[in-house]
């Protein structure tokens, strides 16, 4: 039980409040988090065959869009390592946006990788992380047409269910100075809340963030809780997930998520059982934040 709350930024509405602009293609970000989630890329688990898949229809959405990268055909290649074991090789895909004011960057990242399959059952993972995803691919759209003053770099993490290792591959050969990233927005599991509640980690290192995700939630009819950074009674998701490699090295970040739910890491982790509304108003918020961060940050 936790002995001190987060904040909390509450507030009531069934449907967005007066002034909000939509800016997500809903029909796509839908679209596309149960194409991630469909039985036939079968869990998407790094090397498998449905994970190459995912990854195919990743890099063809960003060549539709018009984005550039640093690597060809977008694939960062990496090997899958624990300890001492080579497990093969995984693949990230880097997309770029140039900026139109600054060079200084903001990485914005979610890892489409999940369990795969055991035996014939198949880990969907519709939340952890298609959701990420499909919201990783509205947001570049959003970017894409509408130039950033910052560069943007969208990244699709692989391996993060074996360690962040497609993130700390990217952190080892990032392809400009680290110096230049000023702020990382990571997407893991933002499709469902039982109390319609979405997590921002990361402002107990970075209160610089505070007023974009306070901005951004005052506009939002789902509620927004800063914390999980690991203060005096909360928990730590500091390192939870593919930010955490650039939090070691000092990269200020914000990690977008929701509380582990019932289907978390489980088979019931299907299209089915997202939320739609949550996982639209998530996005929403989320990109609203960043648009925040590009606007304000010199």
């Amino acid at each position: 039980m936790k002995t001190i709350v987060p904040l909390i930024l509450l507030f009531f509405g069934f449907g967005p409040l007066e002034g909000w602009c939509q800016k997500i293609d809903q029909q796509t970000l839908i679209e596309d988090i149960q194409y991630l989630s469909s039985d036939g890329l079968e869990g998407r688990s790094a090397m498998s065959e449905g994970n190459i898949k995912a990854g195919k229809f990743i890099a063809e959405r960003f060549k539709a869009l018009g984005l550039s990268s640093q690597f060809p055909g977008f694939v960062q290649k990496f090997r899958l390592e624990a300890g001492n074991q080579d497990m093969g090789q995984g693949t990230n895909f880097v997309g770029f946006i140039p900026g139109t004011v600054t060079d200084d960057i903001l990485v914005i990242m979610a890892h489409y990788d999940h369990l795969g399959k055991k035996g014939e059952v198949i880990f969907n993972g519709a939340d952890d992380n298609a959701s990420g995803t499909a919201a990783l691919l509205s947001i570049a759209a959003y970017l894409a047409e509408n130039p950033p003053n910052h560069s943007v770099m969208i990244v699709a993490c692989d391996a993060e269910e074996k360690g962040l290792l497609g993130a700390r591959a990217l952190v080892r050969d990032f392809p400009f100075p680290l110096e230049q990233v000023k702020a990382v927005i990571n997407m893991d599991m933002i499709s469902r809340s039982d109390d319609n509640t979405l997590y921002a980690v990361g402002t107990r290192f970075y209160p610089q963030f505070r007023s974009h995700l306070l901005d951004a939630a005052g506009n939002s009819p789902i509620r927004l809780v800063l914390g999980n950074d690991g203060a005096p009674g909360e928990k730590d998701w500091s390192k939870a997930s593919d930010h955490g490699p650039f939090h070691e090295r000092g990269v200020p970040f914000i990690y977008f998520g929701v509380e582990d739910h019932r289907d978390y890491h489980q088979p019931t982790d299907t299209f089915e059982n997202i939320q739609q509304d949550f996982f639209i108003q998530a996005s929403e918020l989320i990109l609203e934040t960043i648009i925040g961060i590009d606007q304000s940050i010199p």
